[in-house]
């Protein structure tokens, strides 16, 4: 942090991260009501990233070459086709609410796969601390699919198996686009992995069987207008401050938003879509918001040290740029104007 930001304007962007992504559960809810799921995906991102790519061009920022297109397929892929259209796919049976609480389990999933991954840094292994945090949010989700007394579970356990399958590919594809080769400007390689992803959604429902059931004529005006808010708040408005606020604020103030989503998104669900919130339901959602606090403190402790240290990336280069990142992002990325997301990129790409 360069210069002290402007208290209300720090205070519009938490609100904007708080609030639109965690009301984007509510959106799919509503968008799906005459829509189907991996086509409203599909439309969603081919639309926000075209946006975004425009927005990128005129600003100056280098178009990818096409050394960046596999790695922004695959990040993209995971992170929206896994990630996004598995959470959209299990809403047409679970709340919006509920649907929240299993996705927060995305960094349980992110601690296990950097405990997991070959040639991890012994100090980016988690520690006793973290693998409780883990522990509490997976009990969470159990009391979720569990049935109890005879009583079905909050979540079927195939919808279940479906969230968390999504939240895993959400997990991967931020760890994994730390390790492929990306766009310098944080922009371009958004906006493409919007595209990319995109696209697999428009293959994805297509061999769903979802295009004849695409209708816009028949789409009601709820669903239309939630879409349409989910493309220019949730994909460009909320991102935009996430983005602005990690170079504004401290690093652990910016990833509170991975337990305050989850619970925007039930107080939603109840209070707009009557959603019903049961002793069981809200126990789940303790447990895993508690498991999330426990796992971002001890993140935070860890890497306190090391925020300290100068820049490793070359200038204006942005190794952890998947869109809507689940995990916070390293903040040395974006310590300075040099390393501004929002900057032109550089003429040529500097990775290794």
């Amino acid at each position: 942090m360069t210069h002290a930001a402007p208290r209300l304007l720090v205070v519009a962007a938490f609100a904007a991260v708080y609030l639109i992504w965690g009301s984007t559960y509510l959106a799919i809810k509503v968008t799906l009501e005459t829509l189907p799921p991996l086509a409203a995906g599909a439309a969603r991102f081919l639309a926000a990233g075209a946006l975004l790519y425009a927005f990128a061009r005129l600003r100056g920022h280098a178009a990818p070459t096409a050394r960046h297109w596999p790695g922004m397929a695959f990040v993209g892929g995971l992170l929206l086709l896994g990630g996004n259209g598995g959470l959209s796919w299990a809403q047409q049976h679970v709340p919006s609410g509920l649907a929240s609480v299993v996705i927060a389990s995305i960094p349980l999933f992110v601690t296990l796969i950097e405990a997991l991954r070959p040639g991890a840094a012994a100090g980016d292994r988690p520690g006793p601390a973290t693998f409780a945090g883990v522990g509490l949010g997976f009990g969470g989700i159990a009391l979720l699919v569990a049935e109890r007394h005879g009583a079905p579970a909050e979540v079927p356990p195939g919808d279940a198996a479906v969230l968390l399958g999504a939240a895993f590919c959400w997990a991967l594809g931020s760890v994994g686009s730390r390790h492929v080769p990306l766009p310098p400007s944080i922009l371009v390689s958004i906006a493409g992995q919007m595209l990319a992803g995109g696209a697999l959604l428009v293959v994805a429902s297509g061999l769903l069987g979802e295009w004849p059931r695409v209708d816009l004529a028949g789409a009601s005006a709820r669903s239309l207008g939630a879409l349409a808010y989910l493309v220019g708040f949730g994909s460009l408005v909320a991102y935009s401050a996430y983005v602005w606020l990690l170079r504004a604020v401290a690093p652990t103030r910016v990833a509170t938003y991975a337990y305050v989503n989850p619970i925007v998104a039930l107080l939603l669900g109840w209070a707009l879509a009557g959603e019903a919130l049961s002793g069981t339901a809200l126990a789940a959602a303790g447990l895993t918001i508690a498991g999330v606090v426990v796992i971002v403190t001890a993140r935070a402790a860890r890497s306190a040290p090391r925020d300290e240290a100068p820049p490793t990336s070359p200038p204006g280069e942005v190794r952890e740029s998947s869109m809507l990142m689940s995990y916070t992002p390293d903040p040395r990325c974006y310590r300075s104007r040099a390393h501004d997301p929002l900057a032109p990129g550089r003429p040529r790409d500097q990775r290794a």
